[in-house]
């Protein structure tokens, strides 16, 4: 079980200087990260609404207030477990080959995403101490694929007594989370920057956290109380100013 309690504080949201009310503008912010919708798609739920906002508009919003949002809901998340899995895929954005770094616990819970150029010991050492830097907690176990740079990075930082290489079966949890990402990328235009897609998969992994729940796990009841809890934590998260 995680630990009850948060270990960050939430910030109130400016939504001054906006012609639209800040529900509106927190509905559609939600809209687009929590579901795999494009810009489009959220532009004509809203309408269908009665409310007419262009596409571009919901682009600006997304920008604007999703990294506020996603730091607020990172701020109140649960400690995660010590149990952590590593993983890397290939991307390709704006025309050019990068990788994608992805850390999660034995959980489910994303603990940050990094996109980057290489995939070497550099890169992987940057994953890790952004990962030491920014949890709570310090790792009991390590698991990752058979690619050598995550073991000369974790003996540069002493910690390959904890190091489970190579375990494929075992790193099924942080080779599934790279899974929303290509149906996301189907519904959206490709990413045109290496600082456009980090801050998407940053948001998007803050949203994720919060309404994640493996449903063929739990009870009915439960599941309702999850997401009753998940929206609670939504709302306090884009609370207005």
């Amino acid at each position: 079980m995680r630990a009850l309690l948060g270990w960050g504080f939430m910030r109130p949201i400016s939504f001054k200087r906006h012609r639209f009310p800040p529900d509106i503008i927190r509905h559609a912010v939600w809209l687009y990260f929590r579901f795999t919708l494009s810009f489009r798609d959220v532009e004509e739920m809203l309408a269908q609404r009665g409310i007419e906002v262009s596409y571009e508009t919901v682009r600006c919003w997304t920008i604007k207030f999703g990294p506020l949002i996603a730091r607020n809901l990172k701020g109140k998340r649960p400690a995660p477990s010590p149990r952590w899995h590593l993983d890397e895929v290939v991307c390709t954005i704006d025309g050019k080959r990068m990788y994608l770094w992805r850390a999660v616990d034995d959980e489910g819970e994303v603990l940050d995403v990094v996109v980057q150029k290489r995939r070497d010991h550099d890169a992987a050492l940057k994953l890790l101490k952004r990962l030491l830097r920014n949890q709570p907690v310090e790792p009991e176990v390590i698991v990752t694929d058979g690619l050598a740079s995550y073991g000369s990075a974790l003996r540069e930082l002493g910690l390959d007594g904890i190091h489970r290489p190579g375990r494929l079966r075992e790193n099924n949890r942080a080779e599934n989370s790279h899974l929303p990402i290509p149906r996301r990328e189907r519904k959206m235009p490709l990413f045109k920057s290496q600082s456009s897609a980090q801050r998407f998969l940053t948001t998007h992994a803050s949203v994720y956290n919060t309404f994640y729940t493996q449903r063929h796990l739990i009870s009915r009841d439960t599941l309702r109380t999850d997401q009753t809890a998940a929206n609670d934590a939504w709302a306090e998260a884009t609370a207005a100013a």
